[in-house]
């Protein structure tokens, strides 16, 4: 049985109103599968002394070397994890920090294949947090039921897993909306847009309008410089030859009178 390698080690988020990682490393067993060395323990040793220093950068080096020396070492991948979390500092969904996608990729391992139980839970529970604060909160609840099949007596886990539910459905309900929203955008611009139709067939109405008046303006000027007649003169001279007709009928009947009044003097018996 090896000694204790490596205390619980806390890892703060850096997330205002996000969850804290809870990094740890535990107790590795010596067995047929795995077997530490010297050279590993002194690298964690000396790891852990520059982690609790807040000395992150310096402590992965260390980790790294362990890994190093004993690519079998869980607690050497899982402190690298941790101290690489600390670096990282935030993982925006907007602006993916490789940093933290490279503690992500550590965890993901060991939550699934670690040897150490307790390891793989932790790590679990940690993929989690990091879901969590990057609002990935579905990610986040498989993550923490994971942790909870591997320890359920995992409190921890069980109250950030209500916690990653209600956000759920919050980001749910939020995006009904914005949904509704978009719908309800889409029918008034729909409405605007054949509001604009309306007002652009109108347009064209009116303008076909005064094109025929134009037209129809133009062709009575076009008549008057050809010499044509316009209605009020053709009135005009039809009144006028209306006229001469007459007087023409009345001196041709003063003339037919006054022959009769001479005929009538010529036949007229003398006394």
């Amino acid at each position: 049985m090896m000694s204790r390698i490596l205390s619980y080690i806390l890892v703060v988020s850096m997330l205002a109103g996000g969850i804290p990682y809870v990094c740890a490393a535990s107790d590795q067993t010596q067995t047929q599968e795995y077997k530490s060395n010297k050279q590993e323990r002194n690298f964690i040793a000396a790891g852990n002394k520059l982690y609790r220093d807040k000395r992150f950068a310096e402590a992965e080096v260390q980790y790294r070397k362990a890994i190093e020396a004993n690519q079998a070492s869980e607690t050497a991948v899982f402190n690298l994890a941790a101290s690489l979390i600390r670096q990282g500092g935030t993982n925006s969904p907007d602006a993916p920090n490789k940093t933290i996608q490279e503690a992500q990729q550590l965890l993901s391992a060991l939550s699934t294949s670690a040897r150490d139980a307790h390891l793989a839970e932790l790590a679990a529970y940690n993929l989690g947090n990091l879901a969590y604060n990057a609002e990935q909160y579905q990610p986040a609840i498989d993550h923490y039921k994971n942790a909870l099949r591997r320890n359920p007596d995992n409190d921890k886990a069980r109250q950030n897993l209500r916690l990653a539910q209600k956000k759920l459905q919050e980001q749910q309900n939020q995006d009904k909306n914005q949904d509704k929203d978009k719908d309800k955008d889409k029918e008034q611009q729909q409405d605007k847009q054949d509001q604009q139709q309306d007002q652009n067939k109108d347009k064209n109405e009116d303008k076909n309008n005064q094109d025929q008046q134009q037209q129809q303006q133009q062709d009575q000027q076009q008549n008057k410089q050809q010499g044509g007649i316009s209605d009020n003169n053709a009135e005009q001279i039809l009144k006028a030859m209306e006229n001469e007709e007459k007087a023409t009928r009345a001196r041709i009947n003063a003339e037919k009178g006054k022959e009769a009044n001479a005929n009538r003097r010529q036949v007229a018996k003398p006394w």
